[in-house]
């Protein structure tokens, strides 16, 4: 297993692209209004714009979700139920991967990824 992304939620996409960028350093991979990455070695930064009104929950401005590469998602999933961690989303397909999102003992969400 290995971190493949982190999002951080972010209130204004232009205000963090130059942050990210012109001050922390990273190379700029693209950008768009909603979806940002930057080009790094071994996993994915990447920038969300967070949702009006998002305040408090998961998707907050200052928020960060981390993500997980797996090589068997449904192994991954089962060993998660069994400990008794919350499945906020069910392995299910998207794009190119699957997908699934679990919360950790202080309720913050990460997601776990298979590839095709």
């Amino acid at each position: 297993m290995r971190i493949d992304y982190a999002i951080v939620f972010v209130s204004d996409m232009d205000r963090s692209i130059e942050f990210y960028r012109d001050v922390v350093g990273l190379p700029l991979k693209f950008e768009t209004p909603e979806w940002t990455e930057f080009a790094t070695e071994g996993s994915t930064l990447a920038l969300h714009r967070a949702r009006e009104g998002s305040a408090g929950d998961a998707n907050a401005p200052g928020t960060c979700r981390t993500g997980f590469a797996v090589p068997d998602i449904e192994a991954f999933h089962q060993r998660m139920i069994e400990n008794g961690v919350e499945c906020v989303e069910e392995p299910r397909e998207s794009f190119e991967a699957k997908l699934a999102q679990y919360k950790d003992p202080d309720g913050m969400r990460f997601g776990v990824s298979e590839s095709r």
